[in-house]
Parts: C-alpha cells; structure tokens; sequence
C-alpha cells in the first residue's frame, strides 16, 4: 500500500512539474528571444546556445519613450483600481447588508456583461470618448478600466461582506456608531485583506489591459501594450525586438505578482469563488 502511495505521489509531482513547464514555456521562450539577434530569433532550428545581447533593449528605447509608456500604464492601473474600490465598496456593502428585491438579479446583471465580448461596445465607446475629448487620454483609459472590473470588483467584496455577521454592525449601530464609524472601525478591519486581493487582482488584470488600449490610446495616452504592439508592420515581425518590448513591459507586473501572489491567491480562491 504504501508502494503504490509513493507511486502516486511520484506520478502526481510528475505531472505537476509537467504542466508547469508547459505553462512557463511560452514566457521562457519570450525572455530567450529578447537576448537574440533578429536573425537568431528567426533561426530553423531554433537556436537555444547563443551569446545574448541587449541590443534589442536599446533599439526599443531609441525607437519609443519606454518611460512615457511605462508612467502611462502605471498611473491608469493605480487610478482605475483606487476609483473601483471607491465605487465597488459602497456597491457590495448595500447588496451585502441591505438586501432588496433585486439584489440577485443585478448581481447577476453585473456578472453577465463580463461575458459580452468587448468588440461588441467599441463603436460606441469610442464615438463618446471621441466627443466628450477622452479618446488618447489617461482620464478616458481610467475610466474605461474602472468600468471594465468594477462587475469583478463589486463581487469579490460582496463575496466578502457576506462572511461578515450582520450582528456585529448591529452592535456597533446600538452603540451609537455613525455610518462612517461603522466603514472605519469595523467593517474596514474586518475586510482589508479582501480589499487588498481585490485592488491587487484589478491592478494586475488593468496593467495586462490590450483591447481598450490599443483602440482608445495612441501617442499621448498609450500604455506598454500599445508599445508591444508598435513592432508589428506591414513588413512584418520584428520577433526580437517584440520580445525585448514584451519583456520590459511584463517583467515589473510579474515581479509586482510574485512578491503579492499570497494576496491575489486569496482573492481568487476566497471571494471570486465563494
């Protein structure tokens, strides 16, 4: 019996290590590919033993504004989850402890336009961004992102609220707690590592945004998926400079998970699935 345990377990790791290679494969190719020459990067048979180079890094910042770029993408991701938590945290609250009639529904409402492919509201996005002065700004991605994970943000920490005993804020209330003493004093303690798993969890998913960037943002407001997808032309693809743009651009939001991966773990197993 014990045999067959450790065959399993031996089995188990095995297959484990497996999809995890096959997981890191296309991300370790990409960092391989930075360090190549274009004609390395395009090599039959691919060439895994070469002397690497940086000379991609240094076109890519010849070529474009890597910092413009990079401060775009990191004041829009910031800006868009601090405004979502704004909004999802008295959204959830309501829903969470002041139930009506609809609640469910709209929750579900919420939900569904997650699944509405994005093409399907870009016509219209784009001529209200286009009249209201929003098309290639940060203010236009800002809200745009906040509006694009505010369904998720809203249900994570109605996930959140939900674990909370409606009897503790009636004890705070009968203790003569105002509203804003209620947020600050308990329920802000209570849910501060759900609203931390939640802003990390839209950071990440705002920073990695491609569609609304690459259709609303140009030069002035463009973020680094607009500066990945600046080496593809009509001549074709500059694999090693695309790789160099996509490294720079993945390598702070990856080392940014790594370091917080505690945190979005729980906000995924925790409040996106209870």
């Amino acid at each position: 019996m014990n045999t067959q345990n450790n065959v399993l377990l031996y089995l188990r790791s095995a297959l484990a290590w497996g999809i995890t290679l096959v997981l890191f494969f296309p991300l370790g190719w990409l960092v391989l590919t930075a360090f190549k020459t274009e004609l390395q990067a395009i090599s039959v048979p691919p060439l895994l033993l070469f002397t690497p180079t940086l000379e991609n890094f240094a076109i890519v910042q010849e070529r474009s504004d890597y910092l413009l770029y990079a401060k775009n993408s990191l004041v829009t991701s910031v800006a868009s989850t601090l405004l979502g938590l704004a909004l999802a945290f008295p959204a959830a609250y309501s829903m969470a402890f002041f139930k009506g009639k609809y609640t469910k529904d709209i929750l579900m409402w919420m939900l569904s336009t997650k699944m509405m492919p994005a093409v399907g509201a870009l016509v219209p996005i784009y001529v209200l961004a286009q009249g209201s002065g929003l098309l290639d700004t940060r203010t236009g991605l800002t809200l745009i992102f906040t509006l694009s994970n505010l369904p998720i943000m809203v249900w994570m920490l109605y996930s959140q609220f939900k674990e909370i005993p409606g009897e503790i804020l009636e004890a705070a209330r009968m203790d003569g707690a105002t509203l804003w003493q209620e947020f600050r004093m308990v329920l802000l303690p209570l849910t501060l590592g759900g609203l931390a798993s939640t802003g990390l969890l839209c950071l990440v998913l705002s920073w990695n945004e491609a569609f609304w960037s690459l259709n609303l943002s140009a030069a002035k407001a463009g973020t680094l998926a607009t500066l990945i997808a600046s080496y593809s032309s009509p001549e074709g693809l500059f694999w090693a400079k695309l790789s160099a743009a996509s490294f720079m651009a993945i390598a702070p939001i990856v080392v940014f998970g790594w370091f917080s991966q505690k945190q979005l773990v729980q906000g995924l197993t925790f409040g996106a699935v209870k």
